[in-house]
């Protein structure tokens, strides 16, 4: 299907693509990763022929149709169906010449083409699309000037979905979607029946909708088999390979280099020494495998904070008056909750966000936050707001006026943005680059709450582990919205489910929402179950959800238990660590003594109640 050979791709002198090869071949799904800036999106134009590159040859089939995802919103009065309609240019064209054909063999020949491409389904078709993308059937029939940048360019999405290429080319097509939206594309990619090069940072897509991985890095291309987990665990094994090869080729080096020093200048032995010397010379060192100090984030730890930090009682919020898009909530967060929020865009996601973090007030009923309460909250318009002239530091200096600039490029440093990028002008930086300053920027007063709303759609796949392990890391609270499963997945604990005006627990994990999602949001086909098994399944899946819940609720207050009591502990032991303790108060170390014991004694039959708990959950989820 696609042949990219010996491809050089050059900007201001600099080596984008260097020789580049590799073959797709027809019906393949392909992730194509690499850091921020390796070359992702320019290969792609090159692809399409937007540029053109400085050495080399890329070969589609012959008469195969490509197309790429749009860059800008669509716009204007046009509906969001008649624009994806217009999407399969050979359908309109047909549609437009059937009105003033009058030749009576081309009219026949038009709509026998028009049979073939199955013009009459193209409307269901185009509108099961836009259902999956999240628009119901009354968005569907109004203009796109109504709806949102965002939005729109889900509809550009749709329009390159519905016009099915031959060689699909898709850049980062989750950036405007919600998890539901995120699940529906990656059931439709599995079931494409044409070729997908695919770019994303989405861990979970990149295993579920793809066939390969094309690697981008350093300006060569490599062709993985498999998902991006099989993709990361053969990199990886090839670097250990590759590291153990410049190992042996140093230790060779060295002991050349040394038998040359030692006789060059021995007559009978310079002709050897001679020859050592160019066998050195031919010898292509091997790069060292090092890890990028760039691939990095450590969120600076909050003083404690008592629970709860905040409590929200029987309110209701919006932005108009009288129309609330959220009512009823009674929720609390507690001083380590790790909390995701679920449901669609347009739910209320960001709306309760706000609400948390104190940009939105509560139409009725009442929230309370602790007096001594920091938040961090991450939004994407934030992204857009900084300063294009200044650089990281100048923003970082107006938080942290009283910081030496040393100590502000080590701040910077714990965020990847390291050496020159620190003083580099906004307007320069990558997207990535500009995610990394935001949260440095909002982390820069040790918030005890991290409010992220999609913080990862600028971040490569790497950075967005770095991520993950610094949440994990991060002592204090973390609300968080996401399309990215596997974030989801590996740093929350707690699931709110925000839809139809009301915030209510998910009971069940990530998976049973996914499960949930999918089979109500995949367009109908013959091959799904009748609505009655639906129904029953749906009915089983809400018994075992409430089957479940006492247990959960065990196992949540186990764990607290546990947690209270070991920071009794670690009071204790710091108490005990005092020395001035053993000189002038026996009375106290005979009392922190038996408080010790006492508190080890419970420990120890919280942890069996606790894995007792966990026991019985595991049986009856079984």
């Amino acid at each position: 299907m696609l042949h990219i050979n010996d491809l050089t791709y050059r900007i201001g002198g600099r080596d984008i693509l260097t020789e580049a090869s590799a073959h797709i071949p027809k019906g393949h799904k392909v992730g194509v990763v690499g850091r921020n800036g390796a070359g992702k999106s320019t290969l792609f134009k090159l692809i399409m022929g937007e540029l053109s590159g400085d050495g080399g040859s890329i070969r589609c089939a012959r008469r195969a149709r490509m197309g790429m995802l749009a860059q800008e919103a669509p716009g204007g009065s046009q509906t969001l169906l008649d624009n994806v309609l217009e999407a399969d240019t050979e359908r309109t064209a047909l549609l437009a010449e059937a009105d003033s054909a009058t030749a009576p063999d081309r009219i026949g020949e038009i709509h026998q083409r028009l049979l073939d491409i199955e013009a009459h389904a193209a409307p269901a078709r185009a509108a099961a699309i836009l259902a999956g993308l999240g628009f119901d059937e009354a968005a569907q029939v109004r203009p796109l000037s109504e709806f949102s940048g965002g939005w729109r360019m889900r509809v550009a999405l749709a329009a390159i979905l519905f016009a099915a290429p031959d060689l699909l080319l898709l850049d980062e097509p989750t950036n405007y979607l919600d998890l539901e939206g995120t699940l529906w594309l990656e059931d439709f990619l599995r079931r494409y029946p044409h070729t997908v090069l695919l770019v994303s940072h989405d861990r979970d897509l990149l295993n579920n909708a793809v066939t390969a991985i094309l690697h981008v890095d350093r300006g060569g291309l490599t062709l993985y088999r498999g998902g991006y987990d099989t993709f990361e665990e053969t990199r990886r094994e090839r670097q250990l390979q590759q590291e153990r090869l410049r190992q042996r080729q140093e230790a060779a080096r060295s002991h050349m280099q040394a038998y040359v020093d030692r006789f060059r200048y021995q007559a009978n032995k310079a002709r050897q020494a001679q020859s050592r010397l160019k066998a050195l010379a031919r010898m292509q060192p091997i790069a060292e495998a090092v890890a990028d100090p760039s691939v990095n984030f450590r969120f600076p730890e909050p003083d404690e904070l008592r629970s709860p930090m905040i409590s929200v009682d029987r309110a209701s919020v919006g932005y108009d008056e009288g129309v609330p898009i959220l009512s009823g909530m009674d929720i609390r967060i507690d001083a380590k909750d790790r909390i995701a929020l679920l449901g669609r865009n347009g739910n209320g996601k960001t709306t309760l966000a706000k609400l948390i973090e104190g940009r939105l007030a509560p139409m009725t009923g009442e929230i309370r936050r602790s007096s001594k309460l920091r938040t961090g909250f991450f939004a994407q318009h934030q992204i857009e707001d900084l300063h294009p002239q200044d650089t990281p530091v100048a923003h970082l200096q107006r938080l942290l006026p009283d910081l030496k600039e040393p100590a502000l490029r080590a701040r910077l440093g714990t965020f990847g943005l390291i050496q020159d990028r620190a003083e580099t002008a906004v307007r320069f930086l990558s997207g990535g680059e500009r995610a990394r300053l935001v949260l440095a920027l909002i982390t820069a007063k040790a918030p005890h709450l991290l409010i992220l709303d999609e913080p990862t759609n600028h971040l490569d796949v790497d950075a967005r582990q770095a991520l993950v392990q610094a949440l994990n890391d991060f002592p204090g609270a973390v609300l968080l919205i996401s399309h990215d499963r596997h974030l989801l997945e590996l740093t929350t604990d707690r699931l709110w489910l925000v839809a139809d005006g009301k915030v209510t627990p998910w009971e069940g994990d990530i998976d049973d929402y996914r499960r949930m999602a999918v089979r109500n949001e995949t367009p109908k086909d013959e091959n799904q179950a009748s609505e009655k098994d639906r129904r029953a399944t749906r009915r089983a899946n809400a018994q075992a959800r409430q089957r479940l819940a006492p247990l959960r609720k065990i196992v949540k207050a186990a764990e607290q238990k546990m947690t209270r009591l070991q920071a009794d502990q670690e009071r204790i032991a710091k108490a005990l660590a005092d020395p001035a303790l053993y000189q002038d108060t026996p009375d106290k170390l005979a009392d922190l003594n038996q408080q010790r014991a006492q508190t080890d004694k419970a420990i120890a039959k919280a942890e069996a109640a606790w894995l007792a708990a966990e026991e019985t959950l595991e049986a009856a989820q079984a």
